[in-house]
């Protein structure tokens, strides 16, 4: 790719993670990943590369493995004039959050990853020149952990992500919990996947994001507001969905084309488009998690209904929800089970700090990284080989809970459509699709501390402010209890 030959007044700032900041180019389907790096810690060069370098081997020689070729892009490094770099900086600067500015774009390496640009469709060129629609989802995780290391029995029963709402809520990071439960999007049971679906509409929160030719126009916009206007997004929607214009305007056009959307969705989640290994790879029986939340909205709604179970009709084994199910699934012993094994290597490294590049902690992630991943067992042998094992079956589980799915759709004619292109129907149109996942950097090991800390701190919260309250039960056993005290101080 020709970077140099393009004006960087053609590139625009699409977006930053903790580690690094993304801009795409407005006529080609690509994205540049530049590192950014805290002030007063400027890396040097061969630093950079080596970090980036990291980043593609991981994605390409373990990732890759898990989710299969079609459905990641691991990119490959470029290396820029530095005048371009430092001119593009200034242009996207005045675009990039307040909360992002702490940190500064490299301009000295010039090195970044060339990538593709995922809200693009990524299969099938004939359709670039047409409007095209992409929805970004980020799915959390997909099951109830299920390991005996486990101290509080409501983990077995509430997911993590609906007992964090309540503690990003109390902390303000945002007005109001969320309706979605990732176990209802990971059901494979269409009803409670469309219910999943038009929570993450009702609320995206940052779990859901919509582009049109690239552009965003539904989703989060900041850490406190979301964009909710679902007449507005039907509007963008529509000629999409009705290009006849055969619908009168009105809540009612508003809820059939969101109706068609998440039909859309749904099916495009549930499609196999790519063959993998990891769909043949043994992993821990779904059946010894609980396979749903007790508190879903859903669920909940059933309870009202005097129905007690939710019906969970599976993933095909070949969509990239399984896939990513499985790789979630690697944390088979919770953060609980993982930390003292976190400590053990800690302790290890304390004696032989000269080991961390023979444990490969911070890479090389190549086949050999892979093979060592695929050790299953839990019967712990007190080794360090054990350990690391486990803490790094733990960091790619932890990759796949918080990666984003990308579903591109491009209208589509019926004499366009053949068997080797995948077609998804509506009642009005057609669409060639393409899937993606991204946001597949290998979670640090150094956060293992932070992770053990936070999962306290949701579990308590919820256990004092949410369950105590929402429980009858529970909240009669607290005043008893307070009951039983008080007889006891009078005694």
């Amino acid at each position: 790719m020709e970077v140099e030959k393009m004006d960087e007044n053609e590139w625009k700032y699409h977006g930053e993670g903790n580690q690094s900041l993304v801009v795409s180019h407005c006529q080609r389907c690509v994205v540049l990943r530049f590192l950014k790096s805290p002030p007063n810690k400027n890396k040097t060069s061969e630093e950079i590369l080596h970090h980036l370098q990291n980043i593609v081997d991981f994605g390409k020689h373990v990732m890759k493995q898990f989710f299969g070729e079609n459905y990641v892009h691991h990119g490959e490094i470029v290396q820029l004039p530095l005048d371009f770099v430092r001119q593009l900086c200034l242009k996207i600067q005045p675009e990039r959050p307040e909360s992002r500015c702490d940190k500064d774009m490299d301009t000295l390496s010039g090195y970044a990853v060339c990538l593709p640009n995922l809200t693009r469709l990524q299969t099938y060129r004939f359709s670039e020149h047409r409007p095209i629609l992409c929805i970004e989802i980020k799915p959390k995780c997909g099951f109830i952990p299920f390991s005996s290391h486990i101290s509080q029995e409501i983990k077995h029963k509430v997911c993590r992500y609906c007992m964090h709402q309540h503690l990003k809520v109390a902390n303000g990071k945002w007005k109001r919990p969320s309706k979605y439960c990732p176990l209802d999007l990971f059901s494979g049971n269409k009803q409670r996947m469309h219910f999943a679906l038009k929570s993450l509409l009702q609320e995206a929160q940052n779990n859901l994001k919509i582009f049109k030719n690239g552009e965003l126009i539904y989703g989060c916009k900041d850490d406190q507001d979301s964009v909710s206007d679902w007449n507005e997004l039907a509007h963008h929607l529509k000629p999409f969905f009705f290009p006849s214009n055969g619908l009168v305007s009105g809540p009612h056009c508003t809820r059939t084309i969101v109706k068609e959307l998440i039909h859309v969705i749904t099916v495009t989640l549930l499609s196999s488009t790519d063959a993998c290994r990891a769909g043949d790879m043994k992993t821990v029986p779904v059946s010894q998690g609980r396979s749903y939340c007790e508190a879903s909205a859903f669920n909940k709604e059933l309870v009202r209904n005097g129905k007690h179970k939710l019906e969970s009709s599976g993933l095909p084994r070949g969509c990239l929800l399984y896939k990513t199910l499985q790789a979630q699934r690697l944390d088979m012993l919770d953060i609980e089970g993982l930390y003292p094994l976190y400590s053990r290597i800690e302790q290890y490294l304390e004696e032989f700090p000269e080991e961390r590049s023979t444990l490969q902690i911070d890479g090389p992630y190549n086949e050999a990284f892979y093979e060592k991943l695929l050790d299953l067992s839990t019967e712990d042998d007190g080794t360090v080989a054990f350990a690391l094992t486990k803490v790094q079956q733990y960091r790619i589980a932890m990759t796949a809970k918080d990666c984003s799915i990308m579903i591109a759709l491009s209208p589509c004619l019926q004499d366009e459509c053949s068997e080797q292109r995948p077609v998804v129907l509506t009642s009005k149109s057609r669409f060639t699709f393409s899937v993606s996942v991204l946001d597949l950097d290998l979670k640090p090991y150094e956060s293992i501390p932070h992770q053990y800390k936070l999962d306290g701190k949701i579990v308590n919260y919820y256990l004092k402010n949410v369950q105590a309250k929402d429980d009858p039960v529970m909240s009669n056993l607290f005043k008893e209890n307070e009951d039983c005290t008080l007889v006891l101080h009078k005694v």
